[in-house]
């Protein structure tokens, strides 16, 4: 088989995770390493969701030299501050402040409710650098990619939609609450995507509003599926399985930013445990000769997950984030043991995610030969 058919086969898969994302950049990194110095993209298809949206679109933007998409993704995450991402400066953060005041004082009557807690148009700004749609075209047109797709959640209608740009004739799809969408993809597809809600505006596209890729997102590996791979290496930021929960600082109930940091590992890692339960299944069946029966084709995934928990590391580095988001992380009862897996999604500063990139780096080059294998099959 050609490298072209085995790349047009296989995906690679960018859960969303806000800053622990920085993990997934040294995880990609390790993976350039493994192939010789001017080799393309060795995955045809792309599928983000939320800051693995972004990462797969820089990479899809270099997809003729894997090498230099990985190093395009370091040297931004290796030099994060998070007023790259959201709006921090004490003027900024007093003005928000002030307007929920406001608004809930006077019941929205005076000013309504803010769309969110932060401004993120720092990250459009950003990205409007480092992502060129035209390329990725370029690519497409070119071979060097087959398919791009970015999940984003729609609102009003409740679907998760995954926006995607392909190199052929491709259908799009629709299942229960979900479906895929053929679109030229723009800044506002990533941007929806990464829209944490709470936290980060919706973004209006096409008459809905839509946020975060995770949220109803139950099936993550299904737009890899749809658009022709059967050879899944998945970068997840899932804590290892095991690992100790962080013990409670006192006797009362959970603070807000612990109940917060549980609900963003709900929504940004429940999904995919769940889909791959739901793959192991389809194997046996398919791989049982009822395959063409059932409609179902064998699909190899490979899983990158953490080796250690992230949210012990970014304790250590909380003191990093500028006072202002210090004094709202406190407020929300996030600055201690407790509250150290939101500050994990949230600590976009530079010395955090250093770590992680080495962190997803070692990980990567541990298994080395099981990648070797997987990427050259």
């Amino acid at each position: 088989m050609s490298d072209a058919a085995v790349r047009a086969r296989t995906a690679l898969i960018l859960p969303g995770a806000g800053a622990r994302s920085a993990y997934q950049v040294g995880a990609v990194k390790a993976l350039a390493e493994l192939l010789p110095h001017t080799a393309p993209l060795p995955f045809g298809v792309l599928v983000g969701t939320s800051a693995g949206a972004i990462l797969g679109a820089v990479l899809a933007s270099h997809a003729p030299r894997f090498r230099l998409g990985a190093a395009s993704l370091e040297r931004v995450w290796r030099n994060f501050h998070i007023d790259q991402v959201i709006r921090v400066d004490p003027v900024s953060m007093l003005r928000m402040a002030s307007h929920w005041l406001l608004a809930l004082m006077s019941a929205g009557i005076l000013v309504p409710l803010p769309r969110s807690v932060f401004d993120s148009s720092p990250l459009r700004r950003l990205l409007a650098r480092h992502v060129h749609f035209e390329r990725i075209r370029h690519n497409l047109e070119r071979g060097w990619l087959t398919s791009l797709a970015v999940s984003a959640s729609a609102y009003q209608s409740a679907r998760s939609v995954a926006f995607f740009e392909c190199a052929i004739d491709r259908p799009g799809w629709r299942r229960s609450w979900r479906e895929g969408q053929r679109a030229e993809l723009t800044l506002d597809h990533l941007m929806a995507s990464a829209a944490v809600p709470f936290l980060f505006p919706p973004v209006a596209m096409g008459g809905e509003y839509y946020g975060d890729g995770a949220m109803r997102q139950v099936a993550p590996l299904s737009p890899a599926i749809h658009l022709g791979a059967d050879r899944l290496l998945v970068v997840t930021v899932r804590p290892p399985i095991g690992t100790p929960a962080a013990p409670a600082t006192g006797p009362g109930p959970p603070a807000l930013g612990q109940i917060f940091g549980f609900m963003l590992d709900t929504l940004f890692l429940d999904g995919l445990d769940t889909d791959l339960d739901r793959l192991y299944r389809d194997n046996l069946l398919a791989a049982s000769g009822r395959a063409e029966a059932l409609g179902l084709r064998v699909v190899r995934p490979l899983i990158i997950s953490l080796s250690e928990d992230l949210g012990a590391i970014a304790a250590r580095h909380a003191k990093l984030l500028p006072r202002t988001m210090r004094v709202l992380l406190r407020m929300l009862g996030a600055s201690d043991t407790e509250g150290q897996q939101l500050l994990s999604y949230l600590l976009f500063e530079s010395a955090y995610t250093r770590q992680l990139i080495a962190l997803g780096y070692a990980d990567v080059r541990a298994r080395s030969a099981e990648l070797s294998e997987f990427l050259a099959a």
